[in-house]
């Protein structure tokens, strides 16, 4: 599927602090296509353009979609850099074209969630996958005998 899969166990660095921001559209009226179908074509203009500008913040994002959702977990750098973002012009129009067309009826619905994530405060762990999630997002390491479990991952202080 276009990343290479790293055959093992690997980690995502302990000692950063990010922003996790979830954001996806609902489509609730699969027949008012006019509705939803200029929100679906917002996302992906706005997405070449952070990983455009390394100015904004963003660090990666991993996406997936259902029958009626579809949803973006994005990484940050600062939840001050992620609102600055949505005052950028290319933000700001998406959200008043939504306002506009969408926000008073029930054919299509938007949600986001932010997570602010302190050091130490997550674990991960990726067996045999691509660099994915947050391992992406802020880099990864090898899990050692020190990393083993869930529960040594959070205690630990060092990434070796």
């Amino acid at each position: 599927m276009g990343k290479d899969i790293r055959v093992g166990r690997f980690m995502a660095n302990p000692n950063e602090e990010v922003v996790v921001f979830i954001i996806g559209m609902r489509i609730n009226k699969w027949w008012a296509i006019h509705k939803w179908l200029p929100v679906a074509k917002a996302m992906p203009g706005m997405i070449r353009e952070l990983y455009a500008n390394k100015k904004y913040g963003f660090l990666s994002l991993e996406s997936t979609m259902n029958l009626r959702t579809i949803v973006s977990v994005q990484y940050w750098s600062s939840v001050e850099q992620l609102q600055a973002y949505a005052k950028e012009p290319l933000h700001a129009k998406a959200w008043k074209n939504f306002n506009k067309r969408c926000r008073n009826n029930s054919a299509v619905g938007v949600f986001h969630e932010t997570y602010i994530v302190s050091p130490r405060k997550y674990e991960s762990v990726y067996v045999n996958m691509p660099i994915f999630g947050l391992g992406n997002a802020i880099g990864s390491n090898s899990v050692t005998k020190r990393h083993h479990s869930a529960a040594q991952r959070l205690k630990h202080e060092e990434t070796t």
